[in-house]
This record gives structure tokens, C-alpha cells and sequence, in this order.
């Protein structure tokens, strides 16, 4: 057994503690079948050996574009033919560089790049939108400053619905759905009973609803776990952490994933469906206790709350049903208002305080934002705001919300 199938059987075991399975491990390749091979880095990829040459599903990261190939090099010195986007992601179109600048130093054909057709219109939205991203990123992952690409490689190449690739051993079938992104495609290698899912499963909770991206499609997303599910894979590559072996362990990934959608799908749904506003329907959606107890749908990447709210904002728009939020008053003139009514900044930093030490984190952040907006020049109310968002960190599960309340905990914190 290598190094990937030992790390594969811990997390299956739910051996495996901390933010996500595969990312402080080094980048390793493993072979997992003639002609096919698994890199395992923060974001991974599949090499299938064709008569024509290598084909790549998913590229990888730039932080690990030059050690993958040179993992890729270690197992065969074949030239890359194709590579495959499954979704126009940062973390998974920045490996073709070192295989392009291999072939031109060798004077042969340079790869293709294969993506879904909606591929281009993301990169050439991520310009628009390159500053905004470069913040999401500092906050989601504590950067000291934003950072962004901003050159992508665009696809020779594009799929709308299907695509199949090669013949034999080689095949690959690509298929469109929907789901964190509507630029996905996943890919079914027949002869090897193998799925590479890309993102569609990332051995957490489905990241389907981020608080700072674009729309996510939960209900097609369960329904593409479906369909990969009726193939009856013996193996599944996932887009992160390590491949799942065994049809038995495969079916019960995929079903469990796709529930965990469906069940906030059908919750959600139902209390729109009655008018509850959007509040209301945060505080009563409930995913099952064993779902979220699985090792790979833990919530430690995104939080399925969040998914309540990309379905609101899908199937309802973006008002929250609440009448004030319509038209609402600039936030800080609610909070100089309400600070005054409670007797100034100082007592509802008090109360913020209290509720914070009495576990009543969300109430506390509350408060605590309504005095700093109202006073932000006041250090002990920013020094509060920060401990209490520190506090926050610490007690949440998912990364996402680790990143934006350490963002604002930092805000604060003494200069």
C-alpha cells in the first residue's frame, strides 16, 4: 500500500483531525491501475496514459503546478496530449505551464486544454472582478494582502453537455452538471471503474453555499452525485483529498453527499414555500447529526447554513423578506442610533462582553459590531470587538467562517 492509500484508509477511518484532509500533505503520485495514475496535492490530478500521449483531468494549483510535473516525470516521460479543466477554479487550471514550456523546448505539439464552453466567460468575469477576488481570498484564507491571478490559460477546446476522449483503457467521458460552479464537468473512465469528481467531492461538507462567491446549485449538484452513483464506480478520485476504493465505500459517499443536499434543499424549500423569511429559515434547517458526522462531509470547508442562503438568493432574489432590510438605513446610523438608546458605545460593548462569556457568540457580535461602528475610534471597544471575533474562530467548524471572523478580529486588533 503507498503513501495515498495509507492517507485514503485513515480518512476513510476518520483518522485524519484538523481543516481538511489533503492540505499539509506533500504532493505525491500513485498508480492505480495500468496506465493510471493519482496526484495528490491541495487540489489534484488524474493522469491517464493514451496511445496518443498523456491526458491530465484537472491541473492543479500554481502554488504545486512544477511539483506535480514533476511527479508526473518521475512515473513516465510520455508529452502531454490534453488537459482537461473540470471547473475554472484558480486551484485547478495553473498546472499546464511546465508541459508547455517542455514541449516548445523540445519543438513538439503543444496540449490542448479541454473545458466546459462556460469556462472563458468565468476567466474573463475574474477580470472584472480581480480586486474584489484578490480581498475574498485574504480574508477566506488570511493572507497579509489580497491575492488574485490575473492571466488564466483559456480552453482550445470546449464541451457543452458531453465529451468523450480516447478509446480503450483511455476513454474518458466528460459530463456537465451544474453544482459549485455552472462551468463543472466530471469525468467516467469505463474500462477503469473510475470517477475524477473535480470539486463535486472534496471530502467535506459540499461547498455549495461560500458567503463571498457567485451562485452554487445545490439540487443539480445532488442530482450529478446521483448519476455518478448509477455507474457503479469501483474507484473515485476526488477534486481533494485522496481517492475512495471499493464500490461499497464509493455508493456510500456519493448517496450520503447527495442526501446532505437534498435534505437542505427540500427544508429550505418548503419554508419558502410557506413565506418564512430568510432568517427564520437559517435558525430552522437541520442537516442529520450522522451526515455531517462522516468524515468526508464534516463542515469544515464551507457550512451547510451557508447553502440556505445561495438557495434563498437562487429561488427568491436577494431580499430577506425582512421589510426594513428593503430600503435599510446606512449601517452605521443604526448603530449610532441604537448606541445611543442603550446609553452609549460603552454598554453595548459591556453587554457584548457578557453574552460572549456566556457562550452567546452570535447575539455578542451583534452588539460588539453596533458599538465599533458607532465608536471606531474607541480602543476598548475595538480591543473587544476583536476578542470576541477571536472567540468566534475559535468555536466554529467550517473555514470559511474561521476566515471571515479572524478577518474581523484582526481589523481590531491594537496597532
Amino acid at each position: 500500500m503507498g503513501q495515498v492509500n495509507e492517507l485514503a484508509e485513515k480518512a476513510w477511518a476518520g483518522e485524519i483531525a484538523g481543516t481538511m484532509v489533503h492540505a499539509q500533505g506533500p504532493v505525491m503520485l500513485e498508480e492505480y491501475g495500468p496506465g493510471l495514475a493519482f496526484v495528490s496535492a491541495f487540489s489534484n490530478v488524474l493522469v491517464v496514459d493514451s496511445p496518443d500521449g498523456l491526458v491530465l483531468i484537472d491541473t492543479s494549483s500554481p502554488f504545486h503546478a512544477y511539483q506535480m510535473f514533476a511527479e508526473v516525470r518521475g512515473w513516465t516521460k510520455r508529452p502531454l496530449r490534453t488537459g482537461i479543466y473540470t471547473h475554472g477554479h484558480v486551484d485547478h487550471v495553473f498546472g499546464m505551464q511546465p508541459f508547455e514550456e517542455e514541449a516548445k523546448a523540445a519543438g513538439g505539439l503543444l496540449p490542448e486544454v479541454v473545458a466546459h464552453e462556460n469556462v472563458a466567460a468565468r476567466f474573463d468575469r475574474y477580470a472584472l472582478t480581480n480586486g474584489y477576488n484578490g480581498i475574498i481570498n485574504q480574508r477566506q484564507f488570511g493572507f497579509p494582502s489580497p491575492v488574485f491571478p490575473r492571466k488564466f490559460r483559456y480552453p482550445d477546446r470546449t464541451l457543452r453537455d458531453h465529451l468523450v476522449l480516447g478509446e480503450g483503457a483511455a476513454r474518458v467521458e466528460l459530463f456537465h452538471d451544474r453544482g459549485e460552479t455552472d462551468d463543472h464537468v466530471w469525468a467516467w473512465l469505463p474500462e477503469h471503474r473510475a470517477l475524477y469528481t473535480g470539486d463535486l467531492f472534496i471530502w467535506a461538507s459540499p461547498n455549495c453555499g461560500n458567503p463571498q462567491k457567485v451562485q452554487r446549485y445545490p439540487l443539480q449538484w445532488a442530482a450529478a452525485l446521483r448519476k455518478m452513483d448509477a455507474l457503479a464506480a469501483d474507484k473515485l478520485f476526488p477534486g481533494h483529498g485522496p481517492p475512495i476504493v471499493g464500490s461499497a465505500r464509493v455508493h456510500q459517499a456519493l448517496t450520503e453527499s447527495a442526501l446532505l443536499l437534498e435534505t437542505v434543499c427540500e427544508q429550505t424549500l418548503r419554508l419558502m414555500n410557506e413565506g418564512a423569511r430568510l432568517n427564520d429559515i437559517v435558525h430552522a434547517v437541520k442537516v442529520p447529526e450522522h451526515l455531517l458526522a462522516r468524515p468526508y462531509l464534516r463542515p469544515v470547508y464551507d457550512d451547510p447554513e451557508f447553502i440556505v442562503h445561495n438557495l434563498w438568493r437562487l429561488y427568491g432574489g436577494w431580499w430577506d423578506g425582512n421589510p426594513a432590510q428593503l430600503k435599510p438605513a446606512p449601517d452605521v446610523a443604526l448603530a449610532g442610533e441604537l448606541a445611543h438608546l442603550a446609553g452609549g458605545s460603552a454598554a453595548l460593548r459591556a453587554r457584548a462582553e457578557q453574552l460572549a462569556a456566556a457562550g452567546e457568540l452570535r447575539l455578542a457580535c451583534h452588539l460588539i459590531e453596533l458599538a465599533w461602528q458607532a465608536t471606531p475610534d474607541d480602543s476598548s471597544v475595538s480591543g473587544a470587538r476583536s476578542a470576541i471575533y477571536k472567540q468566534r474562530v475559535a468555536a466554529e467548524t467550517s473555514l470559511m467562517a474561521k476566515g471571515i471572523f479572524g478577518y474581523a478580529a484582526r481589523q481590531s486588533e491594537p496597532k
